[in-house]
C-alpha cells in the first residue's frame, strides 16, 4: 500500500502513541522511508543527517554491510529461541566478549531485551544478593542528582525526581537516597569535599543501602552532565569503604561515546554490577545485557530463590546476539578511538560560536557528544523546524540542545550539524518570551 506523508502521519496519529507525547501527538511526526550511513531519507523526499544515532545506538550508521550481513546469515539458521533452557553460538560468543572488554572482575552476563530491563535486573541482583548473605534489610538504592536510568518501575525510582521525568510516580516507586549532582565538572580539580554528602548519606544509611548506582561520567537523559573521572573514583572507593555495591549504568556511555571504550575507564575502576545496551546492537534490534562480578553471583544465588528471578522471552535473542557481535568486532577492528577524536575536535570547533548568544549558559564536548544549554527552555517544535530546515534530525528538550552523532558521521556531515545547533539557539525564542 503506497501512501504519502501527509496520509502516512494522519493515520500514525489516529493510532500510534510516541514516546513522551500524549495520545493524540500534539507534535506533528516526521515519516522516514529509508535511512544510509548518517543519513535518514524522508518521505518528502529530503535528506538529513541523523544527529542523534537513533537515541545513540546506530554508531555505525545506517544499512553498515557488515550489520546487515549478520543480520542475514543469523536469519539463515535461526531467528529466535527461548534461553530457558537452551542456548547458542551468538549468545555465548557475546558474552565471553563482553567478559572480555568491559573493566576487570565482571564475569558473567545476563542478557534482556532493553536499557530498562537491564537496569531492573542490576538492581534486582544487588538486593538479592544482601538477600543471600542474611541481610535482606539492605534494600535501597543511593544515587546521584541529574541521574536518569530509564522508564521501567525500579528504574524510574533512581531517576532524578525533577530532571527525570517520573514526578508523577513517586508515591507509588520505591523511595531511593539521593546525593548532590556529581562535581567538579569534567576537566575540573577534584577534591574530597565533592563527595563529603554521599559519604554522609552512606554513613547514615549503611545498614540499608544495597548499592550506588550512577552513570559513568556522564549523566544522560538527566542532564547531559560531564563529571570528574576523581569523582567516580572516589565513589568507588567509597563503596569498598562501606560494604556497599557500585552499579554502573553505561547503557548510553558504552562502546566509545566518551572517547574511552566504557565511561569507567576515565576513572580506571570497575564496578560490581554493570549495564550496558543502545550503542550494542548499533541500532539493529533492541538488546541490553547486565554483567556482574563472581562475588555477586555466588550471593544472588545464595538467596532463598536459589536463582535470579528474571527471565525475559527475547533474551538473548539470536538475531540481536549476532548483530552484538558483528557491531563490537566491527568497532574494534578499526582506529575507533582517533574517530571518536575527530568527531569531539569538530564539535568544540563548530559549537563554540554559540558562546556567546545571549540565552546560552554552557557549551561542552566530550567524545561524540556535544551539548550547548541554554539559560531558558526553548520549545521543542521550533527546534526541530530550524533544525530540519538545514538538513539535519535532532531531539533536543528543554534547556538542552544536543548531538550524538554516528562515529561515521563526516566532517561535513558533523559542520551540518552544528551549523543547526547554533541556529536554533539564535533563532528560536525561549518557552517564557
Amino acid at each position: 500500500m503506497t501512501t504519502g506523508p501527509n496520509d502516512l502521519t494522519d493515520r500514525d496519529r489516529s493510532v500510534v502513541w510516541h514516546p513522551y507525547a500524549p495520545m493524540p501527538a500534539t507534535m506533528p511526526v516526521v515519516p522516514v522511508v529509508s535511512a544510509q550511513g548518517a543519513s535518514l531519507t524522508l518521505a518528502d523526499g529530503r535528506v538529513v543527517v541523523d544527529g542523534m544515532s537513533s537515541w545513540w545506538a546506530a554508531i555505525h550508521g545506517y544499512r553498515h554491510p557488515v550489520l546487515d550481513a549478520a543480520v542475514r546469515d543469523q536469519i539463515a539458521d535461526m531467528s529466535h529461541v527461548m534461553f530457558g533452557g537452551l542456548t547458542h553460538g551468538p549468545a555465548v560468543e557475546l558474552a565471553e566478549l563482553l567478559v572480555e572488554i568491559t573493566p576487570d572482575g565482571l564475569q558473567h552476563v545476563f542478557f534482556s531485551d532493553s536499557g530498562s530491563v537491564a537496569v531492573e535486573v542490576a538492581i534486582k541482583m544487588a538486593i538479592q544478593y544482601w538477600a543471600g548473605r542474611g541481610r535482606p534489610d539492605r534494600h535501597r538504592l543511593l544515587t546521584v542528582r541529574s541521574g536518569y536510568h530509564g522508564d521501567t518501575l525500579a528504574a524510574m525510582s533512581v531517576c532524578d525526581p525533577v530532571t527525570g521525568m517520573h514526578q508523577m510516580f513517586s508515591a507509588v516507586l520505591p523511595q531511593q537516597l539521593f546525593g548532590p549532582q556529581p562535581s567538579p565538572v569534567f576537566g575540573a580539580e577534584f577534591d574530597r569535599t565533592h563527595t563529603a554528602a554521599l559519604e554522609q548519606l552512606l554513613d547514615e544509611h549503611r545498614d540499608e543501602i544495597a548499592a550506588v548506582i550512577l552513570e559513568p561520567i556522564v549523566q544522560g537523559a538527566g542532564g547531559m552532565r560531564f563529571y570528574s573521572p576523581a569523582y567516580l573514583a572516589a565513589v568507588r572507593a567509597l563503596c569498598d569503604e562501606h560494604d556497599v555495591l557500585l552499579i554502573a549504568d553505561e547503557i548510553a556511555t558504552g562502546f566509545g561515546r566518551s572517547g574511552k571504550l566504557f565511561g569507567c575507564e576515565h576513572a580506571g575502576i570497575a564496578p560490581d554490577i554493570m549495564c550496558v545496551g543502545k550503542a550494542m546492537t548499533g541500532g539493529y534490534v533492541s538488546m541490553a545485557a547486565t554483567l556482574c562480578t563472581s562475588e555477586v553471583a555466588e550471593g544472588v544465588s545464595k538467596a532463598e530463590s536459589g536463582a535470579l528471578m528474571h527471565g525475559p522471552t527475547y533474551m538473548g535473542n539470536p538475531l540481536a546476539a549476532a548483530v552484538s557481535l558483528a557491531s563490537i568486532r566491527l568497532l574494534l577492528a578499526q582506529p575507533w578511538r582517533a574517530g571518536i577524536g575527530r568527531i569531539e575536535a569538530r564539535l568544540v570547533q563548530g559549537l563554540g560560536s554559540a558562546r556567546a548568544l545571549p540565552n546560552v549558559a554552557d557549551i561542552r564536548v566530550l567524545g561524540a557528544i556535544g551539548v550547548v544549554e541554554t539559560v531558558e527552555a526553548l520549545p521543542m517544535a521550533a527546534m526541530q523546524a530550524v533544525c530540519l530546515e538545514h538538513g539535519v534530525w535532532l531531539r533536543p528538550f528543554g534547556r538542552l540542545v544536543y548531538t550524538m552523532p554516528p562515529y561515521v558521521t563526516t566532517d561535513q556531515e558533523v559542520d551540518r550539524i552544528c551549523a543547526a545547533l547554533v541556529d536554533t539557539v539564535t533563532r528560536v525564542a525561549p518557552v517564557s518570551a
